[in-house]
């Protein structure tokens, strides 16, 4: 459960961790195997057998480079990998996450077979996590227990004090009620850990789910009501009594989501800074108790960042406003929301019809031991993580990692020196940004402490929340501290990277540093525009629409000459509109404002990735050609292929609404018509799709 506001390669929706996370099922899988069920060495010698490199099948030579070339990269690709029945997309992500699952998995299994591992060991921990998790007759036999004292408190609230007073307690679970509230870096002062208060309390994935006008999100919205009154049958509620139930959250849902701020209007880190004292809050808010509630999570502060007064302000208004029965349904009903998937199977049936199949049209859901998994590396993935990184990610690796991150730096620095629109000023601030990036790869120096946490197998409802609790308390502990900038926000088995602009850290898990990112077997082509595009990347998140208001320490700060940032914004918005421009259903559009970062961080990547792999060659013998291909070439296609998936209906519109991350042939096809240098590459000409026009051209970096 990441705190922070970070940018990250992918995304997803349904994930614990939130980076722009939290990642669709499409950005988490991992490598390949060998036949002794340890993986090859990633960013090393392949095992005996094992090549991957580049595969020509994966191509569609019958459309034109020029024409659309993530078509042409990766259209054999995605008419021969489908998306599975149990997934809402499925990617190069997928394959990789899939391998990394396993790797785990073989982790966990012989965890839960060591009975006698000893108690409060970490390898004690994981395996009686796994094992809870995999006994479906245990849950079976529990039925509503692991719920029932939640759910008999919430029918003792009698009145506004100890309604609030159960927010507080639902919060100190992991359950994020009405709002959140956590702890995070002070924006303008990185050194400090302060409590952030911000908008919450809906259960689909935007505010845009409940107010959108357009007949599909009605559908959904009539499908939701539909899901909630079953969700209280199953709870023991009688039809009718369900349904008036369901409207009453709905209703309340609403009101929050009218509340909220739009997703794209938070980009700009300014929009959810305001540091207040706490008396400044109660007069922003006075209907809520909130010295009682800070008493309750255990937390004493003075002040705090109050992220939306605008949505605080008016969910104050709206506690009085509702019932105190609409309240205690509402509450009821997030509850079961949140623990569903540890509830009997008639309860995880009816959670996966909704958010599976209806928002994300998935047809089938995952097996048991994969859920597990995820949920193991989810509460436990820093006593997991040691024993994936000795099986997936030697040493030799991460000092090959180490390496390539510096070639992308160094790049990054020449191309700052040679930027014709950035002035000496800016760019010697720039310079001291990019030198003072703390680089993460792999895995933590120090694993995080588990030894206050309780896990056993008698239930594994009862882990979930004892592991929910120990986070929720390391994070509120962190408050009025300083930053501990060792700690990570993933997991080293996680298919993904991010920049963190209150770190200035550029972080890259074990995970991600394998094929199809990278590939000893392959030319260096292949590599600088896989795994070297996706550190310019998280290089470039430091100085995309977001993060370059953060000076080199972390600091929400102007840095930019004012005629500077005005010649950076209007870049920008040439992006905006070019993805303002891309239709991904009829009527349904890439939503250019929400993807400026990361489509400003793919333009970067793939600029800063190139010019490190020109150099690499300079003084050497020209590469031959591959394949057919030359090797610059070659670059592009290693970056396309990486971005081959296939998505669901359903799921596209989930991800174009609250995902920061383009799809991924949007991606693709997206920067590189803004890239002279591709249509050099493959002979492109003036009018052809991959082509902008001079005058639209989009650069940056």
């Amino acid at each position: 459960m990441r705190k922070i506001k970070v940018s990250c390669l992918c995304l997803s929706i349904l994930a614990f961790l939130f980076c722009f996370v939290v990642a669709g099922d499409h950005t988490r899988r991992a490598n390949a195997q060998n036949d002794s069920g340890a993986l090859s060495d990633p960013l090393g010698a392949p095992a005996a057998g094992d090549s991957h490199s580049f595969d020509v099948a994966n191509m569609d030579r019958s459309v034109a480079a020029c024409q659309s070339f993530f078509q042409y990269a990766n259209g054999g690709w995605t008419k021969n990998n489908p998306v599975p029945a149990a997934y809402s997309s499925w990617g190069r992500f997928n394959e990789l996450a899939e391998k990394n699952r396993d790797v785990v998995h073989q982790i966990l299994e012989d965890a839960a077979k060591n009975t006698k591992a000893a108690k409060g060991s970490n390898e004690q921990k994981i395996g009686d996590y796994y094992a809870a998790c995999m006994d479906e007759a245990n849950i079976e036999a529990a039925g509503l227990k692991p719920i029932q004292p939640e759910l008999d408190r919430i029918n003792k609230i009698k009145d506004q004090p100890s309604l609030q007073a159960e927010v507080a307690h639902l919060h100190s679970m992991f359950i994020p009620v009405l709002f959140r509230f956590s702890s995070g870096q002070d924006y303008k002062d990185a050194t400090q850990v302060i409590g952030q208060l911000n908008q919450g309390g809906l259960t689909m994935p935007d505010r845009d789910y409940y107010l959108n006008p357009e007949e599909k999100s009605k559908t959904i919205r009539a499908k939701y009501v539909t899901h909630v009154t079953t969700m209280f049958q199953l709870l023991g509620d009688e039809p009718a009594a369900a349904g008036t139930e369901a409207n009453a959250v709905m209703a309340i849902e609403t009101k929050l989501a009218e509340a909220s701020t739009k997703r794209e209007d938070l980009r700009d880190p300014n929009a959810r800074y305001h540091r207040m004292k706490v008396a400044d809050l109660k007069a922003l808010a006075p209907e809520f108790e909130w010295d009682a509630y800070f008493k309750g999570i255990g937390v004493s502060l003075a002040d705090l960042n109050v992220g939306m007064p605008d949505f605080v302000k008016a969910e104050g208004k709206q506690l009085t406003t509702t019932s105190l029965d609409d309240w205690k349904t509402y509450l009821r009903w997030q509850v079961v929301n949140a623990r569903a998937t540890a509830l009997p199977k008639r309860f995880v049936d009816e959670d996966f019809d909704f958010k599976g199949r209806t928002l994300s049209g998935t047809q089938e859901l995952l097996p048991r031991w994969k859920r597990c998994v995820q949920s193991t590396d989810q509460a436990l993935g820093e006593a997991v993580g040691p024993l994936y990184v000795q099986r997936a990610f030697p040493p030799e690796a991460k000092a090959r990692a180490v390496k390539m991150v510096q070639n992308l730096i160094s790049a990054l620095h020449d191309d700052l020196e040679t930027l014709s629109w950035m002035s000496d000023t800016t760019r010697q601030r720039a310079t001291v940004k990019l030198e003072a990036f703390m680089r993460k790869i792999g895995y933590p120096d120090k694993w995080r402490d588990y030894s206050a946490l309780k896990i056993d197998r008698d239930s594994y409802a009862a882990n979930i929340d004892r592991a929910s609790a120990f986070e929720t308390r390391r994070g509120l502990a962190k408050i009025a501290k300083p930053v501990d900038r060792a700690e990570w926000g993933m997991t080293p088995p996680t298919v993904n990277a991010y920049y963190n602009p209150s770190m200035n850290e550029i972080v890259f898990p074990a995970g991600i540093l394998q094929w199809p990112f990278y590939d000893p077997a392959a030319d260096d082509a292949i590599n600088y525009g896989g795994i070297g595009v996706v550190i310019g990347h998280e290089m470039t998140h430091g100085f995309d629409d977001s993060g370059a208001k953060f000076d080199s320490q972390g600091n929400l700060r102007n840095w930019w000459t004012d005629e500077d940032l005005v010649k950076f914004k209007a870049r920008a918005q040439c992006i905006i509109d070019q993805f303002d421009g891309f239709e991904v259903q009829p009527g349904l559009h890439e939503k250019g404002k929400l993807v400026t970062g990361e489509s400003i961080a793919d333009l970067g990547g793939l600029a800063i990735a190139y010019a490190a792999f020109q150099k690499s060659m300079q003084g050497k013998p020209r590469p031959p050609d591959i394949d057919g291909f030359t090797p610059e070439q070659r670059f592009f296609l290693g970056y396309a292929q990486i971005w081959a998936q296939n998505v669901r209906p359903e799921y596209e519109r989930q991800l174009v609404i609250t995902d920061p991350h383009p799809l991924g042939r949007f991606r693709v096809n997206g920067p590189l018509s803004n890239m002279p240098l591709f249509a050099q590459a493959f002979q492109c000409k003036d009018g052809d799709a991959m082509v902008r026009p001079p005058d639209k051209r989009c650069q940056i970096w």
